[in-house]
């Protein structure tokens, strides 16, 4: 993909080629569908098929932690536009109830496999002039009780992308995607039923959690010539972040009657 021109998503003569890191389900679908509705030809990558496909998205079996297997899948493709890192996640699990090998695991798969994943596709994206999309979290900014090792890693993811956006320039431009709280097939998980989603939704100044498609549109901008001088950046997708919490808790400039 040429990103020195702004120009709408592909072209007439050849549909870009991009490939979702865990893009079978939840936000990476939500991802590979975004750009198969802008005309790419999307591979999607995790270990398991989805249990749905997604139409126009090709399934392509990869093990991202597994670096052998990563550079023989880069090294097979003919040419390479995008690459979303969106493989990741992590179970609740507080720092005392597990020993350091189990943490380290979530770090290698939600900050080592993004860099070995770039670094296989660097050559394709260098002579495409793609670009990198890094599927970041609200988690690396802010403290995270019960998933810390997860935080730490996509502070790291966050903190990489800028040095490799700064290393492979001008040839390749690289973005964050800055996720907050998504309603996916697994929100039960973490939120609770419907009415845990509902007291959580309202923590949010926009009123409602994320879905899949509102994280796709924003890969797709960064991808897209619209953001040809865009490299570097967090875009923050978390519906305004959170409310601080001294607001609720102060009584200055309170009028009777206020309910907080």
């Amino acid at each position: 993909m040429d990103n020195s021109t702004v120009r709408p998503w592909g072209d007439a003569s050849r549909a870009a080629t991009v490939v979702v890191t865990g893009g079978t389900r939840g936000v990476g679908a939500g991802i590979a569908r975004a750009f198969a509705e802008a005309g790419a030809r999307v591979l999607a990558c995790a270990r398991r098929p989805p249990e749905l496909p997604v139409e126009g998205v090709e399934f392509a079996p990869l093990d991202l932690r597994d670096p052998a297997a990563v550079r023989d899948f880069f090294a097979g493709l003919p040419r390479l536009d995008v690459l979303v890192n969106n493989a990741g996640g992590t179970p609740y699990r507080l720092l005392a109830d597990a020993d350091a090998e189990r943490h380290a695991r979530v770090v290698e798969l939600n900050l080592i496999a993004p860099l070995t994943a770039s670094l296989a596709a660097y050559e394709h994206l260098r002579r495409s002039r793609g670009s990198v999309v890094m599927v970041g979290s609200v988690s690396g900014t802010r403290p995270s009780p019960g998933s810390a090792a997860y935080g730490a890693a996509k502070a790291g993811l966050a903190n990489l992308a800028a040095s490799m956006a700064v290393e492979w320039a001008p040839e390749v431009r690289v973005n964050t995607l800055v996720v907050g709280m998504v309603r996916t097939e697994l929100a039960h998980l973490h939120y609770g039923g419907p009415d845990g989603v509902a007291a959580v939704s309202r923590t949010v100044p926009l009123g409602r959690l994320a879905v899949p498609a509102d994280v796709g549109g924003a890969a797709v901008f960064l991808a897209s010539g619209a953001a040809a001088y865009i490299s570097g950046a967090c875009l923050h997708v978390h519906g305004g972040g959170e409310r601080p919490a001294f607001l609720d808790a102060t009584t200055a400039n309170r009028q009777p009657g206020d309910v907080r």
